[in-house]
């Protein structure tokens, strides 16, 4: 997969199975994770004064709760969304 534009694809982190007290969370109130791996970056957008991508392949970010658009790409979960949706780089 390639992203076109401004675009990035991550991987989710995996949504936690267990509370830091040992509960398990059921699949029906596990939250959907808010962090990331970036696994690909596109070329930017090419404005008056042209665009560079500050996210790089291999980054870990944090996104918004209802951030980027959901794909299963040969059996694994991605989100694919606009850079400026990425909240912050760990």
């Amino acid at each position: 997969m390639r992203p076109i534009a401004d675009r990035v694809i991550i991987k989710p982190a995996p949504a936690d199975e267990k509370t830091k007290g040992g509960i398990i969370i059921p699949d029906t109130a596990k939250e959907k994770p808010q962090r990331g791996e970036v696994v690909a970056v596109g070329p930017g957008k090419q404005g008056k004064d042209g665009y560079n991508m500050t996210v790089q392949a291999g980054d870990i970010v944090l996104y918004g709760k209802y951030a980027g658009q959901e794909i299963n790409y040969e059996g694994q979960d991605y989100l694919i969304m606009r850079e400026d949706e990425i909240l912050v780089v760990l």
